[in-house]
């Protein structure tokens, strides 16, 4: 039987107040098909906004009580497999558009970090070719200050375009975002909805050559064509996680349907049949086994949300 609080939301999200946007809200829906992992359990419910303006009402809307999680790609996270409880948000291609004035590039939350290196390229607009290094979308990039082959994130943000959990719409300037490394510290709650990235003039044939050699990189080195979730544990002060994870005697390693990557020891797959817990327990074990052999304690870099099965957050 559903308890009295999870009646009281569901009934909330029927309401007539949330009427409008029933078309675009989805209960009990698969998350494991939103994920790069291809893991994880059920979203309470889905929903899925088609402009900024959509999210905004929606959020003024729902009261403060109820959780609220944001998907992009989910390139960087484990989805657990009980499950999330509340409401996710999931950012599709209404958040996707890409455009420029000037050397200053605006691309919405959902927009691949790959398709918006390479609109710069064509643009002739250097300086943002890391970004076609990082898996998943511009939002999550400015959420974890994410970076690649030499760049990250706060050194091109000028501002970004934030929803706040109230449904308030505001632009945040870079300094405003206390950036540190794999972090952007935004108020809590808020959801990123665009983003202004700040490139120098080049040449298009020589910006698109760099993409060419980052990706021509990833290839040869990261299991990209695999289930995996991107880098798995930040690299700590002074060392790199994957020399950390391999010297531990890690490389290969694997619980149930999860292994640690043959091919680059940072990287946590799927090889088809592996479950959540299967992938947390598999990054713990490493966590275990590095810290046993060199004294350092590696940090996840990948999110782990939602709730264990069985369980409720």
């Amino acid at each position: 039987m559903m308890a009295a609080g999870k009646q009281a939301e569901a009934s909330l999200l029927s309401s007539a107040a949330f009427a409008r946007f029933e078309p675009r809200i989805r209960q009990q829906a698969d998350l494991s098909k939103t994920n790069w992992f291809r893991v994880g359990g059920p979203a309470e419910f889905l929903f899925k906004p088609e402009s900024v303006a959509d999210l905004s009402e929606f959020l003024a809307l729902l009261p403060a009580s109820v959780k609220v999680t944001v998907l992009g790609v989910g390139s960087n996270i484990i989805v657990r497999d009980g499950g999330m409880d509340g409401v996710v948000i999931k950012l599709g291609r209404a958040f996707a558009a890409v455009s420029h004035t000037g050397d200053t590039v605006l691309a919405g939350a959902a927009a691949l970090d790959v398709n918006v290196a390479n609109y710069a390229a064509e643009a002739g607009i250097a300086g943002l070719e890391f970004l076609s290094g990082i898996p998943g979308t511009i939002g999550g990039a400015v959420r974890m200050n994410a970076g690649a082959y030499g760049s990250d994130i706060a050194q091109v943000l000028t501002r970004v375009q934030i929803v706040e959990r109230s449904g308030k719409t505001r632009w945040l300037a870079a300094s405003e975002c206390a950036f540190t490394y794999r972090h952007g510290g935004l108020p809590e709650g808020a959801i990123v909805v665009g983003a202004e990235l700040k490139g120098v003039s080049g040449d298009s044939r020589a910006i698109a050559a760099r993409i060419a050699e980052i990706a021509a990189a990833r290839e040869a080195t990261q299991p990209i064509r695999s289930r995996t979730g991107g880098s798995t544990f930040k690299n700590p002060e002074g060392h790199k996680a994957w020399a950390l994870i391999d010297a531990a005697g890690c490389r290969g390693l694997s619980i149930g349907g999860a292994q640690v990557s043959e091919k680059h020891c940072n990287f946590l797959i799927n090889t088809g049949e592996a479950t959540a817990a299967d992938l947390e327990a598999l990054g713990e074990e490493v966590i275990k086994r590095v810290k046993a052999h060199s004294g350092i304690t590696l940090e996840w870099e990948i999110k782990r949300i939602g709730k264990h099965a069985g369980r409720h957050l």
